[in-house]
């Protein structure tokens, strides 16, 4: 393998690591707001999150990707960028799974710690803000960290629907011209576990910490 192709496969790990950070903080707020919703004291509400996440998560990804790709053609939008669409793609359906995952934690506070706070006065808002969302972040953050993993390997369908650029689509581009799947897609197998590791290693370290914090 040439200077030139490492380097190519880096840009496309880059290309990995952009478009998960992007997927991470746009799915964050959109699943705090399902999971919010899911707990709401309307029914209507709750309703509709949970219909929202039955929907996506039996939604294949790699025909949300399709979708927010193509999908602007039917409004006369003739072209899409490949990052916004993936970048879209995987937020809504990252949204649904952490709207769950955080729904659950903020269902795992005390109720208790509901009623300390409703007797001091404390309004639905202040509650939630003050009281439960403290408690539940310190629940949800080992499983948050390691659904970051699973972000960050779904990026790889984005070159099979739009062709963006990550680390998978450029290892296939490089075998293609050389024809050594073993070596590029190894190499690009490598670069996966160079991204992952340290966020699985992070997501037990956290799990542990806030283990002996709650003894």
């Amino acid at each position: 393998m040439t200077s030139q192709q490492f380097e190519y496969l880096l840009h496309g790990a880059w290309g990995t690591i952009v478009l998960s950070c992007l997927t991470f903080v746009f799915a964050g707020m959109l699943g705090l707001l399902v999971a919010l919703s899911r707990v709401s004291p309307a029914g209507t509400i709750r309703r509709l999150a949970s219909a929202y996440i039955q929907i996506i998560q039996g939604t294949p990804l790699l025909v949300l990707m399709g979708v927010c790709f193509y999908g602007p053609n039917l409004l006369g939008i003739s072209s899409v960028p490949a990052l916004f669409a993936a970048t879209l793609a995987l937020t809504i359906q990252s949204s649904a799974f952490f709207g769950e995952i955080w729904r659950g934690c903020i269902e795992s506070v005390a109720k208790n710690q509901w009623e300390a706070a409703e007797c001091l006065g404390l309004s639905r808002f202040q509650r939630m803000v003050m009281v439960v969302l403290p408690q539940a972040l310190r629940i949800a953050t080992p499983p948050t960290v390691g659904f970051m993993v699973q972000i960050v390997k779904n990026t790889s369908i984005a070159s099979l629907v739009i062709g963006y650029a990550e680390l998978s689509y450029n290892a296939k581009i490089l075998n293609n011209s050389t024809f050594e799947p073993f070596l590029y897609f190894g190499c690009a197998a490598f670069l996966y576990f160079l991204i992952c590791y340290p966020l699985s290693r992070w997501s037990q370290r956290l799990e542990r910490r806030l283990n002996v914090a709650r003894s």
